[in-house]
């Protein structure tokens, strides 16, 4: 694969070159079709153009990127999308055109002025592949691509530093000033190639590793044992670990620092969890008891607010180290490599203004180079001020154990003082809807199957057409509430609830309506159970909607969105459930249901008619006893999943609270079966709430990851900490309940 890449790099940049050689030299190539004046143009604009395009592509990820962050506007993702991937080709081709130019000059003597300029361009082209601090990988793919990246930096320094030698000329300053330009470019593409490596898969992991440990020498131990000296050594060694271990001892804040930023005090928490748990999680290291009580005493006594503030921070921390500059940038290395390249630019815009004699160069040239310069300090200072306004200038204020410094006074004064920029939007907080019956009601994919199946328009519209989005504050608060009530329930075997997907919340209500219900959540795939719940929340929630008013209520609508989210995440999202057949059985539902509707289309003047015209149908037979093994759809086993709810003895208010909560049993069994990989790829889509429930469920100690490691005591009984929803004293600034870091 490296190899075919490679080729594929070298091909383009020799078809490119020759092809501009073939058109300087008259001989017949593509560009002979075009008439004389358009190849003069194209001859003179050609690598003007370019380098221009290349700069706009520039700025375009650097003020854009970062948005993604936060957003799930498609124009955004495609924007994006575009110039990451034009930036490299616009810049790649550029240095392989100015390799060629100058063939015709004569002797190096004579050579051009002009073509002396654009070689100076060069180093500025090596800057724009070294990116902005904002964007260094679209994907989580492109971190496993570093050494194509590191071949490419070989390559494109050497062809950059080939144009500088054949331009060398001692009667301008030009080329002179390429030099500190080539420190600039050289530092911004090598931090790209690094940040890269750092973020990819083995290297992260590898980074998390601890120092290999022997242990005790055992031989030297053997010559000096004595069986009473260590029978009293473990003995007390026991003791003290027993008491240690019967709560979580609470420390000082300033441990973790005493500066608490006003509207960024969940900032310090959210940093010291992501180093200590998050990325351990990615890169599927085992976790200790004491990470486990340690993260517990920060998320679990708190409100749900605060709780998921913490872990959105936490998360925006690990979306800037996998997507942008963020391990070398926030860094003292990083701060002194910027400073060297800012310094490095300024050098040469001044030298440029004051030393170069404008007279013997092209007016459009020059203008052109101050463009680049400009440019260039443009992105440098829009980078610091990202830098200072960002979450990492909070850690390191919080971090410092020294009062505050006038450079600390100034920064939290700049940060204070813009709060457009510092409001703390880390990602969309919304959650998509995605709607069976609507989608088959409304059926607009009428695409004829030749183009249906080369543009895959079906699925198209079925992600952006039927797709609306809920904001998820309105459910922080439960499904928060629902994670405390388990973890208190199960207390001593959290990783029970990673096998729960209703069946925890319906054995709760009673052995009667476990038996009604209990086939939906247990007998059937995770998939069947989803495909089920949702349909037959959908149609429950038109059940007497004219006579009783309580399907619109809060709980009504927690469930309603909670269903159009996970089949959202089954149609849409697949790899982020368990694995199964949920597309088949997705697509042969979707089947019947368009056939139902189109054969009572007459009878169907709008939802809530097709809703009930499905609860007319009699279900005494089981649909799978007709159906045999051949069509998967559940759509009427949804509909006798309706009439079980309907017949139990219940208030529709208490119907509707076990359904949402069936939802967030299923919520929580999705997330904690998500791998990390998957979590991590939808942090450049906006985010997902999978992935803020599945934090906190690790948080709150339900995930495989963590053991109970040799030599750690198990604590005989539960600690008397406060109840849950009491402020925690850290959110304070005075104590935090939280283990040593």
């Amino acid at each position: 694969m490296f190899f075919e890449n490679y080729c594929c790099f070298l091909d383009l940049v020799f078809f490119v070159t020759t092809d501009h050689r073939a058109v300087k030299s008259g001989r017949t190539g593509a560009m002979e079709i075009f008439p004389e004046s358009v190849r003069k143009l194209w001859d003179e604009w050609e690598l003007r153009s370019m380098v221009l395009v290349s700069l706009f592509l520039q700025i375009i990820l650097t003020i854009f990127s970062n948005s993604r962050k936060f957003t799930v506007a498609i124009w955004i993702r495609i924007l994006i999308w575009w110039a990451y991937l034009s930036a490299d080709w616009v810049a790649t081709v550029s240095l392989g055109t100015l390799s060629q130019l100058g063939d015709s000059e004569g002797k190096h003597d004579d050579m051009d002025p002009n073509y002396t300029l654009m070689a100076f361009w060069a180093p500025f082209l090596l800057l724009h592949l070294g990116g902005p601090g904002t964007i260094t990988a679209y994907s989580l793919a492109d971190n496993e691509l570093w050494l194509r990246h590191l071949l490419g930096l070989v390559v494109q320094v050497g062809v950059a530093f080939y144009v500088f030698l054949r331009s060398w000329t001692s009667r301008t300053p030009l080329s002179f000033l390429s030099i500190p330009m080539f420190v600039a470019g050289i530092i911004k593409y090598g931090e790209r190639t690094w940040v890269l490596r750092s973020a990819s898969k083995q290297h992260f992991g590898d980074a998390l590793l601890p120092v290999p440990d022997p242990g005790p020498d055992y031989a030297e131990f053997m010559k000096k044992y004595d069986p009473e000296i260590y029978k009293m050594h473990r003995t007390k060694k026991e003791t003290i670990g027993t008491t240690e271990a019967l709560g979580l001892q609470p420390i000082i804040d300033g441990d973790h620092g005493t500066t608490l930023i006003l509207g960024r005090k969940y900032i310090n928490e959210a940093y010291l969890l992501f180093k200590k748990q998050l990325r351990h999680l990615y890169a599927g290291l085992i976790l200790s008891l004491d990470d486990q009580q340690r993260s517990e005493g920060i998320i679990r006594y708190v409100s749900s607010e605060e709780a998921f503030k913490v872990v959105e921070a936490e998360l925006s921390f690990f979306y800037d180290v996998l997507y942008t500059k963020a391990v070398v940038v926030y860094s003292p290395l990083g701060i002194l490599l910027r400073t060297v390249s800012f310094l490095s630019i300024i050098y040469t815009l001044v030298a440029f203004s004051f030393f170069v004699e404008m007279h013997e160069f092209s007016n459009v040239d020059i203008n052109i180079t101050y463009t680049l310069l400009f440019g260039a300090i443009f992105l440098e200072i829009y980078a610091i001020v990202m830098l200072i306004l960002s979450d990492w200038s909070i850690v390191w204020l919080c971090s410092s154990k020294r009062k505050y410094t006038l450079l600390t006074n100034w920064i939290h004064r700049a940060i204070t003082s813009f709060p457009s920029l510092t409001s703390g939007k880390r990602w969309s907080r919304s959650m998509a809807q995605n709607n069976l019956i609507d989608s088959c009601l409304r059926d607009k994919t009428k695409f004829d199957h030749e183009v249906n199946s080369f543009f895959d328009m079906n699925k198209f519209l079925e992600r952006y057409w039927y797709m609306t989005w809920e904001k998820v504050d309105d459910m922080e608060e439960s499904i928060y509430s629902f994670l405390l009530e388990m973890t208190n329930d199960v207390r001593r075997d959290l990783k029970k609830l990673l096998k729960h997907r209703g069946a925890y919340v319906i054995t709760k209500m009673g052995d009667s309506i476990s038996r009604k219900l209990g086939w939906s959540v247990v007998d059937v795939e995770f998939d069947h159970s989803i495909l089920l719940w949702h349909i037959a929340t959908d149609l429950f929630s038109y059940y007497d909607d004219d006579e009783d008013p309580y399907p619109k209520s809060a709980r009504c609508k927690i469930s309603k969105c909670m269903s159009e989210y996970m089949l959202y995440l089954l149609v849409m999202c697949p790899s982020m459930l368990p694995k199964g057949i949920g597309k088949f059985r997705f697509r042969d539902t979707c089947s019947e249901a368009k056939r139902f509707f189109q054969q009572r289309r007459q009878s169907i003047s709008n939802r809530k008619k097709a809703c009930r015209l499905l609860l007319e149908v009699e279900t005494k037979i089981e649909p799978s006893q007709v159906k045999g093994d051949k069509s998967k759809s559940v759509l009427f086993e949804a509909c006798r999943l309706v009439r079980k709810l309907k017949s139990l003895e219940m208030e529709l208010g208490e119907k509707w609270e076990m359904i949402s909560r069936v939802w967030m049993e299923m919520l929580c069994y999705a997330a904690s079966h998500c791998g990390w990989a998957e979590h991590a790829q939808q942090l450049r889509r906006g985010g997902e709430l999978l992935t803020h429930v599945c934090l906190l469920m690790s948080h709150l100690g339900v995930s495989e990851q963590f053991q109970i490691l040799e030599g750690e005591i198990v604590p005989k009984a539960i600690p008397n900490l406060p109840p849950p929803f009491a402020p925690l004293p850290f959110m304070g600034g005075a104590k935090a309940f939280v283990a040593a870091a």
